[in-house]
C-alpha cells in the first residue's frame, strides 16, 4: 500500500473514530482478488464487538467519500484486530509488550524458524521473548518475516 494512503486516510479519520472511542490499529490498502479493498482495524480497551465495527463504519464513510483519497473503487471494511494480532509496527510491537507472541523467522535460527514466548522487549530494533523453558530470545526486527500475538486456552508460558 502507498505511505501516501494510508496517511491521507489515517488523517481524515482519526479523530472522528478517537472520538467514538476507539482507536485506529492499522489501515491496509490492497487488492483482494479482483476487488480492492480498504481495511481499517479498530480497537479499544473494552475490546471490539460487530456493533463497533458498523459504527466505525458509518461514521467514517461519508468522511472517506468527501475526502475521496483514493482513485479507484474500493470496498470500506472496519474490523477488529482479533485476539490473535498481526504486529506490523513499532506502536503494535510496544503496545503487546507482556502478551504471547510467534515470530515467524526468514531464516533458521539455532535450528528454528519459528519462536513463541511472551514478549518482553523492543528497542533498537530487537525484539526480545522469553520462551517457555525461561530463556530469553532476542532478534533483530529485520530477522522476523511476521510477528502475532498468539492465544492458548490453558498455557500460561
Amino acid at each position: 500500500m502507498k505511505q501516501g494512503i494510508r496517511e491521507s486516510v489515517r488523517a481524515a479519520i482519526e479523530p472522528t473514530v478517537n472520538a467514538l472511542g476507539y482507536s485506529i490499529w492499522d489501515i491496509v490498502y490492497g487488492k483482494v482478488g479482483a476487488d480492492y479493498h480498504l481495511e481499517i482495524t479498530i480497537d479499544s480497551e473494552n475490546g471490539i464487538g460487530i456493533e463497533d465495527c458498523e459504527r466505525v463504519h458509518r461514521a467514517i464513510d461519508p468522511i472517506l467519500d468527501e475526502v475521496d483519497p483514493i482513485d479507484n473503487f474500493y470496498y470500506l471494511e472496519v474490523s477488529s484486530p482479533g485476539i490473535e494480532r498481526e504486529l506490523r509496527t513499532p506502536e503494535h510491537i510496544l503496545a503487546s509488550i507482556g502478551q504471547r507472541v510467534e515470530l515467524k523467522l526468514f531464516h533458521a535460527q539455532d535450528g528454528r524458524k519459528s519462536v513463541i514466548g511472551t514478549l518482553c522487549a523492543f528497542a533498537d530494533g530487537v525484539v526480545t521473548v522469553r520462551t517457555a523453558d525461561g530463556g530469553e530470545v532476542s532478534l533483530a526486527r529485520t530477522d522476523i518475516s511476521k510477528m502475532q500475538t498468539v492465544y492458548f486456552e490453558g498455557d500460561d508460558t
